[in-house]
């Protein structure tokens, strides 16, 4: 979208403030990949994982949540090798539902930022996230903080740009999704979407959007 320069400055500004697209509402890796989507290489270059773990991680992907993949891997895995990797590889937490165990499995997290996390439920963007959870930490460690977590989308008015944060979804799936609004129900999300991908995959995308 371009504006024309002879515009007053005061339009100008009101324009590109009602142009611009929401926050993104999963967060943004720092340190992070996600453990559904992470290559075959970036998986054997993890800590702790060898050739049997990143196999078994390919094999049952995608992981409805980082449960399943913490029961996955602590077959074989120490509770202290595990919070080594999860700086490095995790499945991101929805803010809303996250239980205290799951939130405590973000490292260095303990029981004071698990209440800080729950006390502002229910989010309704990941810019509440941050405005909220800023109050207890610096920039760098709501940053690593923020990566770990998302706010589902609303599938009605979500822009593209909230739309392709949900890890794996690319501009055909972007298509798909818009193709079918307004949603009326959740079912006719999986009915819809499950034209093009399988139940384990819609189960994966659907912790990812809502209907409001």
């Amino acid at each position: 979208m371009f504006l024309r320069p002879c515009l007053p400055a005061v339009i100008v500004t009101s324009a590109l403030a009602a142009a611009s697209p929401a926050l993104a509402q999963v967060g943004k890796p720092v340190t992070i990949v996600d453990a559904n989507f992470a290559t075959e290489k970036e998986l054997a270059a993890m800590p702790h994982l060898n050739a049997a773990a990143v196999k078994a991680i390919l094999d049952r992907r995608p992981f409805p949540s980082i449960t399943e993949l913490d029961a996955l891997l602590s077959k074989a895995l120490k509770r202290e090798q595990l919070t080594e990797l999860y700086g490095r590889l995790f499945v991101h937490l929805n803010l809303n539902t996250a239980t205290r165990e799951q939130i405590l499995l973000i490292p260095n997290t303990g029981a004071r930022m698990v209440h800080e996390f729950e006390e502002y439920r229910p989010y309704k963007s990941l810019a509440q996230f941050h405005r909220e959870i800023d109050k207890y930490v610096d920039d760098k460690e709501l940053a690593r903080l923020e990566q770990y977590v998302f706010v589902p989308i609303d599938l009605n008015t979500a822009s593209d740009a909230d739309i392709l944060t949900i890890p794996g979804l690319g501009n055909r799936m972007l298509h798909e999704f818009k193709e079918y609004r307004p949603y009326k129900a959740i079912d006719q999300f999986r009915r819809e979407i499950g034209k093009y991908v399988d139940k384990r995959e819609i189960a994966r995308l659907e912790r990812y959007v809502s209907i409001n």
